[in-house]
């Protein structure tokens, strides 16, 4: 930052720092905002980096043990009061619905509980699908606005120094550059926050939606799985 703090670098260079200290206010205003929706940016892009991969880590250890011949009432109780996410809480959420219709099946008949189950599950699928897709409405709206906002202040910007120019009655290109530099740079802001927010949500949506459609599979699997032990049971 040492090296922006002076007002002009040497042989007549514009410094960043000086871009910033004699923009107008409008383009201060858009070019904090833009710096702010950037930062934010970046720290969902991290936060969702590491979400992902835990819940593929999760699925792939649950799908290990589910498949491994254990039987269903063993691995509740293994995993029954653990905060489980992705595969596992689906998993638990459906027994903990089976374990709670058993006494009125017996007494009732079989007929609902697998819908019940299957609803279960299906309200969590959309419990841990919103935690996947949470804030990456952020990241739409940095990718699609920031460009636009960018080129707001860098029209304001032009603005005021074609004003600037008119007052002055000097169209020298060292008095124009200055002004039309501070308004650019307003552009180049709006950029550099809307390229990697685009790049990751169209990643993580793609992310997304291949968790969604294992969490969906097992449901069907697992739905299956009741079905087959209710038809023994009846």
């Amino acid at each position: 930052m040492a090296a922006f703090a002076v007002m002009t670098a040497p042989g007549g260079e514009i410094s960043l720092w000086h871009l910033i200290v004699q923009a107008s206010w409008v383009v201060k205003l858009v070019m904090a905002g833009l710096a702010l929706s950037s930062v934010w940016s970046w720290a969902i892009i991290i936060e969702k980096f590491f979400a992902v991969r835990r819940m593929n880590a999760a699925n792939d250890r649950f799908e290990k043990v589910f498949w491994s011949g254990q039987s269903l009432e063993d691995l509740f109780r293994t995993i029954g009061n653990r905060n489980s996410i992705g595969l596992a809480a689906i998993f638990t959420a459906a027994m903990r619905e089976w374990k709670r219709s058993q006494d009125a099946a017996l007494r009732a008949g079989f007929q609902g509980v697998q819908k019940r189950i299957e609803k279960v599950m299906d309200v969590q699928i959309q419990k841990e699908m919103h935690d996947v897709e949470a804030r990456l409405l952020f990241l739409a709206t940095t990718g699609s606005a920031a460009p636009f906002i960018g080129l707001f202040g860098t029209v304001w910007g032009i603005m005021v120094s074609f004003q600037a120019i008119a007052n002055s009655q000097n169209t020298n290109l060292n008095v124009v550059a200055p002004g039309i530099a501070e308004a650019l740079f307003a552009t180049a802001i709006g950029l550099v926050a809307a390229i990697p927010a685009t790049i990751f949500y169209n990643m993580y949506v793609a992310d997304a939606g291949k968790i969604g459609a294992r969490l969906e599979n097992f449901a069907d699997e697992f739905s299956a799985i009741i079905s087959r032990q209710l038809d023994e049971r009846a």
